[in-house]
């Protein structure tokens, strides 16, 4: 393994290996609490805090080290989550600065065989495939068309889609309200 790379894994994982540790000490106080009873126990273990924290190693009990080892790992799980869940910003971009798509924008949600798709406009189409090769650029395939009457909905846009609806395996009847 590079130097580089053995750098950047301490980096990332020396926090949660430091956190373990003293987590350790959370054990060694949780095994020196007084007590049979959850209850007990808990009221007991701000007694034995300051005594499992004043010796600054960790302890290497196999409880305790399983205590570490879960404060450590459940850490490094929540970050893990976080990191996950976090909103798609575009940094370094400022706010206002969306510019209209162009070809290669709508390429990815477009089937290569143009009776695939509905037409949309003359140059943007979308893929009416259920099983896409990139999930990912999965789209809704429903269509609202608004617009008043004489303004060609029916023309430009219903009708096309139909006269390229293939029909030749099985009899359908087209209805257009």
């Amino acid at each position: 393994m590079s130097k580089k790379k053995l750098s950047k894994l301490l980096a990332l994982y020396l926090p949660y290996v430091v956190i373990g540790l003293l987590a350790t000490n959370l054990g060694e106080a949780w095994r020196l609490a007084a007590g049979k009873e959850l209850g007990d126990k808990i009221v007991s273990l701000m007694d034995t805090l300051p005594a499992a924290f004043s010796n600054p190693l960790p302890s290497l009990r196999p409880f305790d080290l399983f205590i570490g080892l879960c404060c450590g790992a459940g850490m490094r799980l929540a970050v893990y989550l976080k990191g996950k869940n976090a909103k798609k910003y575009r940094h370094g971009m400022e706010y206002g600065s969306a510019r209209w798509g162009g070809p290669k924008d709508i390429e990815p949600f477009m089937a290569p065989k143009f009776e695939d798709n509905i037409i949309l406009t003359k140059t943007e189409r979308l893929m009416m495939s259920n099983r896409r090769p990139d999930p990912k650029n999965a789209r809704n395939k429903n269509v609202l068309v608004v617009g008043g009457s004489g303004s060609g909905k029916t023309r430009f846009f219903i009708k096309p889609n139909l006269l390229q609806c293939d029909s030749k395996n099985f009899p359908v009847s087209f209805v257009v309200t």
